[in-house]
C-alpha cells in the first residue's frame, strides 16, 4: 500500500473576498473529488482572499497510478481559467 501527497499552492487572481473565494474553491474541489475519487482539502491560507493551499491524498498499490492522477489533477487545474498553480509538491509514503 502506497500514499501519496499532494500540495498545491494556488493563486484566485480574481478573487476579492473570501466568499469568492470560497465559491471557486468548493467548486474546484468538487470538480476533482468527483473526477478522481481523491481526498482534497484546503488546509492552509484559509484567511487570504487570492491564495489557498489544497491538500491532495490518494492510497494505491503502485506508485504509477499515483503518479499519472497527480499529473491529471495539476492538469485540470492548469486548464482552470480562474485559479493559476504557483506551486506543487508529491510525496510518496
Amino acid at each position: 500500500m502506497i500514499i501519496g501527497l499532494l500540495t498545491l499552492d494556488l493563486h484566485i487572481p480574481e478573487s476579492n473576498s473570501l466568499k469568492s473565494k470560497r465559491m471557486v474553491i468548493k467548486s474546484l474541489i468538487d470538480r476533482i473529488k468527483k473526477k478522481f475519487n481523491v481526498s482534497i482539502a484546503e488546509v492552509d491560507a484559509n484567511d487570504l482572499w487570492q491564495r489557498s493551499l489544497l491538500g491532495v491524498a490518494l492510497v494505491a498499490n503502485e506508485t504509477q497510478i499515483i503518479n499519472k492522477v497527480f499529473e491529471k489533477i495539476k492538469n485540470l487545474i492548469s486548464d482552470t481559467h480562474t485559479v493559476e498553480l504557483i506551486d506543487s509538491t508529491m510525496e510518496l509514503l
